[in-house]
C-alpha cells in the first residue's frame, strides 16, 4: 500500500452530504460504492433518492446531451451550467464535476482556476480530471488549493485518439504495470479516489489491492471498491453503440418515444385536451366577457 504525502484537507462538503473521508472508511469494510451520471435537476434528485453515494456530472455530457461524437466538444460554461443543476436537485450523494479538455491540460494555474469555478459557482464537492504523468503536477496544484480530486486512467475519452479509440487498456505486462504506475502516483499526488476504465478486471483487482484510496471500475470487474455505469446507458435513453461494460436497467426511451407517440396521436385527433385537463370560469364572468368582447369587436368594426 502507497504512502502519501501529506496534503492540504479537500473542500468541506455541503451539509448533509456524504463526508469524503466515509468513501475510504467504506473501502475498508468492503462496502461497495454506488457512482452514477446524472445531467440536470431531475437526475440528481432521483439519484439521490434512489441511495446512491457519488453522482459524476460528466463530460459524457457532450455525447449523452448535447448531441455532440464525442466528450471533447464539452465546455466550461456548459459544464458549469449542469453541475449547478444536478447540485441543486440532490442532497446527500456527492457532486464530481468532469473537467473538460482543455481546462486543465494547459497549466497548473488553468486547472486551479476551472477547478474554483466548479466549487464556487455550481457547488461541487470535487473534480475529476483525466490521465496522469504531466496531469499529477495540475492534481497537486488543485488539492493544493483545497479542493478534492478524483483521478481517471485507462481509458480516458478525452486522449482516445491518442489511446487507439476506444478500447481497452492494460491489456499487456507493460502497459498493466504502466497504470499500476499511474494508479500510485495519482493517490500520491493527493486523489481521494480513482476511476478505472476499459481495464482487465484482474488489473483493476491489483490497483485496488495496493491503493489506499477507493477505486470506481466501469468497465473494470468487480473487484473495484465501487461502480460507475453513464445514466444514458443505463437507463436506454441513449441509442448510440452501447460499450461492452454497459448494462441496461431499463428501455426509457422506449418508453419515452410510445408517450410521445400517443401524445401527438391524442392532439390530432383532437382527442387531448378533455375537459379534466382544461379550466373554467363563473358564468357571470364569461358573460361579462363575452359582452365586452363584443362591444370591443363592434368598435373595432365601426371604426375600420
Amino acid at each position: 500500500m502507497s504512502i502519501r504525502p501529506q496534503e492540504p484537507a479537500p473542500a468541506t462538503p455541503a451539509p448533509g452530504r456524504l463526508p469524503i473521508t466515509e468513501l475510504a472508511e467504506m473501502k475498508a469494510r468492503r462496502q461497495p460504492i454506488v457512482m452514477v451520471t446524472a445531467y440536470d435537476a431531475p437526475g440528481g434528485r432521483l439519484a439521490d433518492q434512489a441511495g446512491v453515494d457519488l453522482i459524476l456530472v460528466g463530460d459524457s455530457a457532450a455525447m449523452t446531451v448535447l448531441g455532440h461524437d464525442s466528450t471533447v466538444p464539452a465546455t466550461m460554461d456548459e459544464m458549469l451550467i449542469l453541475t449547478r443543476a444536478v447540485t441543486r436537485g440532490s442532497r446527500r450523494p456527492l457532486v464530481i464535476a468532469d473537467m473538460p479538455f482543455g481546462t486543465f491540460q494547459v497549466s497548473d494555474e488553468d486547472a486551479v482556476r476551472n477547478a474554483i469555478r466548479f466549487v464556487k459557482e455550481a457547488g461541487a464537492d470535487a473534480v475529476k480530471l483525466e490521465g496522469a504523468g504531466p496531469m499529477l503536477s495540475r492534481v497537486r496544484a488543485i488539492v493544493g488549493a483545497g479542493i478534492a480530486v478524483m483521478g481517471h486512467i485507462g481509458l480516458t475519452p478525452q486522449s482516445a485518439t491518442m489511446l487507439g479509440g476506444f478500447k481497452a487498456q492494460g491489456r499487456s505486462a507493460e502497459k498493466a504495470l504502466g497504470l499500476l504506475a499511474d494508479a500510485h502516483a495519482l493517490e500520491a499526488a493527493g486523489c481521494f479516489s480513482l476511476v478505472l476504465e476499459a481495464v482487465p478486471a484482474p488489473v483493476a483487482a491489483r490497483v485496488t489491492s495496493e491503493l489506499g484510496i477507493p477505486t470506481i471500475g466501469i468497465g473494470a470487474g468487480g473487484e473495484c471498491d465501487g461502480q460507475v455505469l453513464v445514466w444514458h446507458d443505463l437507463l436506454g435513453l441513449y441509442e448510440g453503440r452501447a460499450a461492452r461494460f454497459v448494462k441496461r436497467y431499463a428501455e426509457i426511451g422506449d418508453s419515452i418515444r410510445t408517450a410521445l407517440e400517443a401524445y401527438a396521436a391524442d392532439v390530432r385527433e383532437r382527442s387531448f385536451p378533455e375537459e379534466q385537463h382544461t379550466y373554467a370560469m363563473p358564468i357571470d364572468e364569461l358573460a361579462l366577457f363575452e359582452q365586452a368582447a363584443s362591444d370591443q369587436r363592434e368598435y373595432a368594426d365601426d371604426r375600420g
